[in-house]
Parts: structure tokens; sequence; C-alpha cells
């Protein structure tokens, strides 16, 4: 499965869960007992993600930790441009390492918050996996949205529940389009359940993702210093 979804870059995918398997599990991004699944419940299961996308997309993946689902899409796609945004400085470090070990010309690592990143940056689709509910993961990726985009989020069992009720605060977004969509049916065993969120010409969420991040930002300069690599940041709990 893994040589028919990376092609040319199975290698390159092997290498990935290797050092998922060793450096990701004693840096903490990814729990001991989570190796034995790594393929079939991490690595693939992000890879066919894939298929939602146009050629030639741009792709910002929030919060991307161990970079899932970012990297597997970016091994299987290489015509896609990823931007794996993280605010934590342990994961970053680790991000860059990857992709500088494979080479992958079509990966930028970014240290930041999504709502930081408003009027900053800009691109066709977003996607996470196992960042956030999915109304407050609309309210951090939406506004990063380009007219017509969409949201791509990984949300196994609960994607239909989640978004029945969600569908009210993704309409204030900017959401005029949203479904449940399996991918990877026919390749993988069990097919991965996204929550796909469709914007109009003019993406919302805006104004609040900035007043977010000034008072983010406003609290940081009043709080007293932090020691550690990652100084300033709260990490948010992730099901990785």
């Amino acid at each position: 499965m893994a040589r028919e979804v990376f092609g040319e870059r199975f290698d390159a995918a092997v290498r990935y869960t290797e050092l998922l398997a060793t450096a990701g599990v004693t840096r903490g991004l990814i729990g001991p007992r989570e190796v034995p699944r790594l393929w079939d419940r991490h690595v693939l299961n992000c890879a066919v993600l894939a298929e939602l996308l146009p050629g030639g997309t741009t792709l910002c993946d929030v919060g991307s930790g161990a970079g899932l689902p970012g990297i597997p899409v970016a091994l299987a796609r290489p015509d896609v441009s990823v931007t794996l945004l993280e605010p934590l400085l342990r994961r970053t470090t680790f991000l860059e390492e990857v992709v500088r070990e494979l080479g992958l010309e079509n990966v930028t690592v970014l240290r930041g918050r999504a709502e930081e990143m408003v009027g900053k940056l800009a691109v066709d689709v977003v996607t996470a996996r196992a960042v956030a509910p999915l109304e407050r993961l609309a309210g951090w990726g939406l506004p990063l949205l380009r007219p017509h985009g969409q949201m791509l989020a990984l949300k196994g069992d609960s994607a239909e529940q989640e978004l029945a009720d969600s569908r009210a605060g993704l309409a204030k977004l900017g959401a005029v389009e949203w479904s449940v969509t399996a991918v990877g049916e026919g390749t993988l065993e069990t097919s991965t359940r996204v929550v796909q969120v469709k914007v109009g010409e003019s993406p919302g969420g805006v104004k609040a993702a900035t007043r977010r991040a000034r008072a983010a930002a406003k609290a940081g300069r009043a709080g007293s210093p932090v020691r550690g690599g990652d100084r300033g940041r709260s990490p948010r709990r992730r099901g990785r």
C-alpha cells in the first residue's frame, strides 16, 4: 500500500516512519504504543488526504506536531507546496531535521500560531489532525484561506457529530459548503474520514483571529519569562 501511495518517494516515506519511531518517540512527539501502527494509523492514514488536492495546491498544516498530515501529503504529492505551522520549538526543530534529511524541497517549516499568520500567510488548503474541536479549529484555519479555499480536518469516527455541532459557527466564519468525505477507499483497510469545509469569496474570522493574536502578544509581554526551549508557548493536547 505504501509503495502505491508514495511511488518514487517510498524510500523517503520509510525513513520518515523510522524517524517517528525513534526520535519522534524519544522527544515525546509520538507515543511508544503507536510505533507498531505508524504506517496504517498515521503515515498512510494521512497520505491519502492527497486525493482531495488539485495540482499545484498551496497547503498549510496547522498544529503540525510530528508532521502529520503535512509530511505524508508532501511525500505523496511533490507538486503540492506544504507549510508546516507549529508553535513549539522542540517540534519545529524535529520537523526541520526531517525536512532536511528527506530533502523535501516542497516543504517549509514555520514556527507560530495560526492567528499570528493572518495577513502573512494565505493558502488554498488548510489541514489539521487531532488539534482541536472543529469549530475552534475553523476559527484558526479558515482565516488563512484564499477565496474559495478549503479546510480538511481528519476527524475519524467523530466527524459527523462534530460537523453537526459546528454548522452554525462554520457559516459565521464564511464557510459555504461542508461535508464528511472518506479517502483511501480501495487503498487502505480502513478509509480516512475527513471533514471538508469550503469557503466563499471572503473567508471569515480574520478580525477575530487578529484580536486573539494581539491579546496573546500582549499577555506574553506582560507575563514572566518561561524557562526552556518552548519559551512563551503553551502546548495543545494532541492525540497523535
